[in-house]
């Protein structure tokens, strides 16, 4: 079952939102895979910290955090991934690693790289390795109201495009 939380918040701004289940996996390349979605077309979340802060990065499954970028984006001093004991607690209803992109659900900033405003739609986890929620971008950029920026990278080290 998806997120209550993320489903109660959705349904109550009367956001129109698919339900994708698929077997369990847990990276966003093999959800991504599972779910026939394109890497760059799945919407990760990654946790950081941000001068000590927990945050959201957001980007494409098929792209990694480039975490200079996102420090100089940001506008802080120091950005590390955070560990899984750090961020865990703070996603009641949700498996740890499938946490929905809605940072405000869960008192914590959101930053999305801006390659993934160039789809109509975005997918994401649903709280589970098992469910995904594909909306509008346009839905969720109001929704989450995401700091834009420009962080993801491929492999090598290339701006996502």
């Amino acid at each position: 079952m998806p997120a209550a939380r993320l489903k109660e918040f959705l349904d109550s701004k009367g956001v129109r939102y698919v339900v994708i289940t698929h077997s369990t996996a847990y990276t966003a390349q093999e959800i991504a895979s599972l779910a026939h979605v394109k890497g760059r077309e799945m919407a990760k979340t990654v946790i950081v910290k941000l001068d000590g802060s927990l945050a959201m990065a957001v980007l494409p499954a098929s792209f990694q955090v480039d975490l200079d970028a996102l420090r100089a984006a940001a506008g802080v001093k120091e950005a590390s991934l955070a560990t899984e004991s750090e961020f865990k607690d703070n996603f009641p209803g949700c498996e740890t690693g499938a946490m929905p992109p809605f940072g405000n659900l869960y008192g914590m900033p959101v930053y999305m790289d801006e390659s993934l405003k160039k789809d109509k739609e975005i997918v994401f986890n649903a709280g589970t390795h098992r469910e995904l929620f594909r909306m509008a971008y346009e839905d969720y950029e109001k929704l989450a109201e995401p700091r834009i920026c420009q962080f993801a990278r491929t492999r090598t080290g290339a701006p996502a495009a």
